[in-house]
């Protein structure tokens, strides 16, 4: 009986071990393909910015401010009604197309659609680099990774059962994408304020949420050995945990931002 107990305990040790190594090959790769993400997203905000300005007034086709003007291109992106179109295409994408992408799509198709969806991302934020001085931007993009590490770290240590946050911050981010459309046209200063402090607050919270989410999910299906869908799991955690960053970094920046 004691030798049966000990092969169990040893067989009970090794499967731990084995999640336990598997879990950080998991994390790993969802803070890798978030990463790649956010570069991605940030290289074509500031590419995108570029092309869209000129210091050449007889190419203006709209000034930003002085000595500084929109391109044709820039026009399109920030004055026309295609505006609109670009400012919401990463919300459809998230709704429509992502879910699809899920069900249809290789490990490898999903994870090249979550690419494409970060450099939409950067088209739809890359007015940040008119509006904010670049040193602005990079401050509170600094700030915003070192309270995302802090969240996230403590997500995945935690003892603490947050899973009961879940629906409350996903009514959070409802109740303030609602009240940021309805601001549009009412243009609001404390509005906004207050739309920009409550963000700030639901994405930190999402963001130690999903992390811990993330890893139980990992825990309780990774008995499965199913590779492709983990490798799908990663990358719907990546594309999570990229939301909650750009979130709190794009309130954080409404709050703390020096405009040009």
């Amino acid at each position: 009986m004691a030798e049966f107990d000990t092969v169990r305990s040893a067989g009970i040790g090794a499967r731990s071990a084995t999640i336990d190594a598997g879990l950080r090959a998991h994390m790993n790769k969802v803070y890798s393909t978030m990463s790649i993400g956010m570069l991605i997203t940030f290289a074509a905000a500031w590419a995108i910015s570029n092309l869209a300005v000129t210091s050449d007034p007889s190419q203006a086709a709209g000034m930003v401010r002085e000595g500084t003007y929109l391109t044709d291109l820039g026009y399109a992106i920030y004055a026309s009604p295609l505006k609109w179109v670009i400012m919401f295409a990463p919300l459809a994408f998230i709704f429509f197309g992502f879910g699809a992408a899920m069900n249809r799509l290789s490990a490898a198709g999903v994870q090249l659609a979550f690419f494409a969806f970060a450099a939409l991302m950067g088209l739809s934020i890359s007015s940040i680099f008119l509006i904010y001085t670049g040193y602005s931007v990079i401050q509170v993009f600094l700030i915003t990774a070192i309270a995302f590490a802090g969240l996230s770290l403590w997500g995945y240590t935690t003892k603490k059962d947050i899973s009961g946050w879940g629906s409350f911050l996903i009514m959070g981010v409802i109740g303030i994408l609602v009240a940021s459309i309805v601001n549009i046209f009412l243009g609001s200063g404390i509005m906004q304020l207050a739309i920009s402090v409550l963000g700030v607050l639901i994405f930190a919270g999402l963001t130690a949420y999903d992390t811990q989410n993330i890893k139980n999910v990992y825990i309780q299906h990774a008995q499965h050995g199913d590779q492709e869908w983990l490798a799908k799991a990663a990358i719907s955690g990546a594309l999570n945990l990229y939301l909650d960053f750009i979130n709190m970094f794009m309130f954080l920046l409404q709050l703390m931002g020096n405009r040009e």
